[in-house]
């Protein structure tokens, strides 16, 4: 596997390596020693799987209390992959970190904890899978605005398709510095 530091410390993309023939291909996508000796150390309790359509934007999430690390993939189709650093204190605060992952290219990206997260369906359907190192708490579930013009993430897209909860999301300058997770250098 190769290892991909990005822009932000922390937040890495991985690429399996890939055999294949004739029949097909053969991927491993997670070995914990070989993450661990490249700074991923996370024990993963959960694994998620959505299917969504073209133009769908998921995100951006975080969970406030039961900060989650996720290690994700796009198992069929692509999506616009980010992660938004919001730990107020972060040297990479406001910064995000963008990655496109398909079922052709088979890169993963890693997000600590501490960001928030989103995706855009590039395709006409996408499955996308997630490791989770905490379980889900849905009433520490939060969100910023996937548009937010200060983080200006390029999505490329005009009207994506969204939740009710996505449109209604705060920018991230005008949230409570209390619903924000805080950095721990």
């Amino acid at each position: 596997m190769k290892f991909i530091e990005t822009e932000i410390p922390g937040v890495i993309i991985i690429e399996p390596k890939i055999f294949g023939d004739e029949r097909g291909f053969f991927a491993e996508v997670y070995r914990r020693e070989l993450f661990a000796e490249n700074g991923i150390t996370d024990l993963f309790v959960q694994d998620n799987l959505s299917r969504s359509k073209k133009g769908t934007l998921r995100g951006l999430h975080y969970q406030l209390h039961n900060t989650q690390s996720k290690l994700v993939m796009a198992t069929r189709g692509a999506v616009l992959d980010v992660a938004v650093d919001i730990r107020v204190g972060s040297p990479t605060f406001g910064k995000y970190a963008v990655a496109e992952l398909s079922e052709e290219n088979k890169r993963m990206l890693y997000i600590p904890a501490g960001f928030a997260h989103g995706f855009l369906v590039l395709t006409e359907i996408a499955d996308f899978q997630y490791k989770c190192n905490n379980y889900y708490d849905p009433q520490s579930e939060k969100g910023i605005f996937w548009d937010d013009p200060d983080i200006g993430v390029p999505w490329n897209v005009e009207n994506p398709l969204l939740s009710e909860k996505d449109k209604h999301a705060k920018l991230l300058k005008d949230m409570n510095i209390n619903d924000l997770p805080k950095f721990n250098a």
